[in-house]
């Protein structure tokens, strides 16, 4: 048998994790013509919860001021339950970090979307991302970071 038909993926179960939104300056700031600054803030992580099931989490916070102040902030944990078998390390590395955080962007975009429009504000849509770039700008850092701390000893 091939070592790709070994090789087993699978989307085992998509969920919200955590969920928060919170708008300090309502009802007051819907008086005022509506021109924010948004601050997005993105990271994944994962844990492996046996052998060949791992916890990615896709964790996307945003931060809309205006005039300095805090119009809303929105927390969202994006979570899912993914079955990798028979990958090299490489390629579970990639998956885990780029085609999983991938796979749970939409959902969290939706999320993100309906909270804030349910909270009162403009629908707020999320550019795509590049998981893959992020993912090798990792991948260099890393390895920068190991080549100094090899070269202080």
């Amino acid at each position: 048998m091939s070592e790709q038909a070994k090789q087993q993926f699978d989307i085992q179960k998509l969920f919200v994790r955590d969920l928060s939104f919170e708008s300090p300056q309502a009802p007051v700031i819907f008086t005022e013509k509506w021109q924010p600054s948004t601050d997005v803030n993105l990271s994944s992580r994962y844990d492996e919860l046996d052998d060949d099931h791992y916890l990615v989490d896709l964790k996307i916070q945003i931060t809309a001021k205006q005039n300095d102040k805090v119009c809303f902030l929105i927390e969202v944990v994006q979570s899912g339950i993914f079955l990798l078998k028979g990958f090299a390390e490489e390629q579970q590395g990639q998956l885990l970090n780029s085609y999983c955080p991938n796979t749970l962007f939409p959902f969290a975009r939706e999320v993100i979307s309906e909270s804030v429009t349910k909270g009162g504000f403009p629908p707020l849509v999320l550019a795509p991302v590049n998981f893959d770039a992020l993912y090798a700008q990792k991948l260099a850092k890393d390895a920068e970071d190991s080549s100094n701390a090899s070269t202080k000893h």
